[in-house]
């Protein structure tokens, strides 16, 4: 689903409000087929905000976004996707490894996506979120 709205009424999002509401729908969508996502997703932002500086808000399309200081470490949907940018050269060596896509809607740039789908995928999303702090932050974080 969240594709086909993405690629036939993504113009929607331009409606104020209105990306945030079917954000909400997804989110109500994962707790109904599946629940333990939300867990998840509470795991890692309370991962993440015990970074630095890193501070967790809303997405302006919806999701529960990252930032460290100002700039966007990367965002999470409510159906678990996880949106973020890197280096194009780090992308180029996840995407040989297979785990992660290219952006669906960023494509060839440094944007990717990641969904999570079980438990383990919960510790990779951290790695990666981990990956685009030290980008931003300049150094290794090892807490």
């Amino acid at each position: 689903m969240f594709l086909f709205v993405r690629k036939y009424l993504g113009f929607l999002k331009f409606i104020p409000g209105l990306a945030i509401v079917f954000d909400g729908l997804l989110k109500l969508g994962s707790f109904v087929t599946k629940p333990v996502l939300l867990d998840w997703m509470d795991k890692i932002e309370a991962a993440v905000i015990t970074w630095p500086q890193a501070i967790a808000t809303t997405h302006k399309y919806g999701g529960l976004q990252f930032n460290y200081i100002n700039a966007e470490i990367g965002h999470i949907h409510g159906n678990g996707l996880l949106d973020m940018p890197l280096s194009r050269k780090v992308k180029a060596e996840l995407m040989a490894d297979g785990r992660i896509e290219d952006h669906h809607t960023f494509k060839n740039t440094g944007w990717i996506s990641f969904y999570i789908r079980n438990y383990d995928d919960v510790t990779y999303a951290l790695d990666l979120l981990r990956l685009g702090y030290e980008r931003l932050d300049g150094k290794n974080i090892d807490n």
